[in-house]
């Protein structure tokens, strides 16, 4: 049962910092990794669908977004937006590949679905983003790199 605790708080931490809502994963799984509780490969995995799965929750509020992004309460800025879109439009679906980076990724999947991006393939772009650094993330703290 703490297994489970241990991937579902995983899970949600790498969910919750995917979003707009600032939170940090990396030390989470970074810490699990070093307490050598668990399989290093399932934590990557763990970390890896909690965090695209936030991202597809960017993609959703993307899709959604022209009927809230001028009401006060919505978190993101019409400035961020905009550049995120500009971004996305001159790069193109290839910026996806920088999701997992601080500040610029996740309002790139935001631009991504207002941009009406095709799900597969942001899933498949965004999937190559988190899984790597994860995967990187585990072999710089296991010392491999």
């Amino acid at each position: 049962m703490a297994d489970l605790a241990v991937y579902a708080g995983l899970f949600l931490t790498a969910f919750v910092a995917a979003t707009i809502l600032p939170m940090q994963s990396e030390a989470a799984l970074a810490g699990l990794i070093l307490l050598k509780s668990q399989p290093v490969w399932l934590l990557v995995a763990v970390a890896s669908a909690g965090n695209v799965a936030g991202s597809f929750v960017n993609w959703l509020l993307g899709r959604g977004i022209e009927g809230f992004r001028h009401k006060r309460w919505f978190p993101v800025g019409e400035a961020a937006l905009q550049r995120s879109q500009n971004w996305y439009r001159r790069y193109g679906r290839w910026s996806l590949l920088l999701s997992w980076a601080p500040l610029i990724g996740d309002p790139l999947t935001v631009a991504a679905g207002i941009m009406k991006e095709p799900l597969p393939v942001f899933l498949l772009l965004v999937t190559i983003a988190k899984v790597g650094r994860y995967v990187l993330l585990a072999l710089v703290t296991l010392n491999f790199l």
